[in-house]
């Protein structure tokens, strides 16, 4: 498995997301995905302190067990739903309790990666920093990053922490695939320049870059989308994005990979991109994300693949 520099840290160019964990699988099957991962090269695992309501952290903790120094856990802290008790979510005082019930959860002493999951426009970026400085001055956390920022947010951060000496935020964890190209326009360029990776999450858009999905056909029973309200599915599928995904899997065909291939090919082949984080409920999952970055695209590849998404990319 290819590495990649997150800071001081090396990331494997797929990791594992780990919001499955705790929701929609328990713990004997954690461990299984988690060996699955761990055989295939995998070693970059990213959760969040609310998915699974913390059962996440808790469940990827045991399932590492021993094995915790081989691998890189990130983590995120900040989510609108995660605040109380009149804290605000981005506060010094919300960073620090919610880095320790992580750490107690992971059963670990110190976080790899640790990321802001929202922005808090209530709380001026510059404390945000301060609290996560200290905490890697203290060995509690080795890195830090910022999820769902845009290119103004970026700079913003970026210029607080060299005023104030701090440290600054390595990568930007947003929603980046084939079908939501967003991140083209600004956050990567911003990402270039300020020398930060990016870490896509929804790679796959909840499975429609599986082929797993067909127009016309009925939702398949025990996927993803079939667990979502019907009024939520438009957030992820449209005549347009499956007809897109049409034309994506015979282009993978034609060149002797799969759908899935390509979705995940194309995202690693993008230079600012720091690990392409995919989520699993079975091991068999695992071992076609991480066999998905094998396919080594040039830059007019990519292009060209792009092109092929039309209107059904955003």
């Amino acid at each position: 498995m290819q590495q990649r520099s997150l800071g001081s840290l090396s990331v494997s160019l797929v990791g594992l997301g780990c919001n499955n964990f705790g929701g929609r699988i328990d713990l004997e099957a954690t461990r299984k995905v988690v060996d699955a991962a761990l055989d295939a090269g995998i070693q970059f695992f990213d959760t969040a302190d609310v998915y699974g309501g913390g059962t996440s952290e808790e469940l990827l903790g045991k399932a590492l067990g021993e094995r915790r120094s081989r691998v890189v856990i990130a983590t995120k802290f900040g989510a609108p739903r995660s605040a109380s008790d009149g804290l605000k979510r981005g506060s010094a005082a919300w960073v620090q309790r919610a880095v320790e019930s992580s750490l107690r959860r992971l059963g670990t002493d110190y976080i790899d990666h640790y990321q802001l999951h929202f922005p808090d426009p209530e709380v001026p970026i510059e404390e945000t920093l301060g609290a996560l400085h200290l905490l890697v001055q203290a060995g509690k956390v080795r890195e830090i990053g910022c999820s769902n920022f845009g290119s103004t947010r970026l700079f913003e951060a970026a210029e607080r922490a060299e005023q104030g000496s701090l440290t600054p935020f390595r990568t930007v964890q947003n929603r980046f695939s084939l079908l939501h190209r967003e991140p083209e326009a600004k956050v990567l360029p911003a990402c270039e320049k300020l020398g930060m990776g990016l870490i896509p999450y929804f790679p796959l858009e909840s499975g429609l870059l599986t082929g797993k999905y067909r127009r016309g056909e009925e939702i398949p029973e025990g996927t993803r989308l079939a667990a979502f309200p019907a009024d939520q599915r438009g957030r992820f599928m449209s005549d347009d994005k499956l007809a897109a995904v049409e034309r994506l899997a015979q282009y993978a065909e034609d060149h002797g990979h799969t759908l899935l291939e390509l979705a995940i090919s194309w995202l690693a082949s993008c230079p600012v991109v720091t690990s392409v984080i995919a989520g699993a409920t079975r091991p068999e999952q695992v071992h076609a994300n991480a066999a998905g970055c094998g396919w080594e695209l040039s830059a007019s590849e990519r292009n060209e693949i792009a092109n092929l998404v039309g209107t059904g990319g955003e």
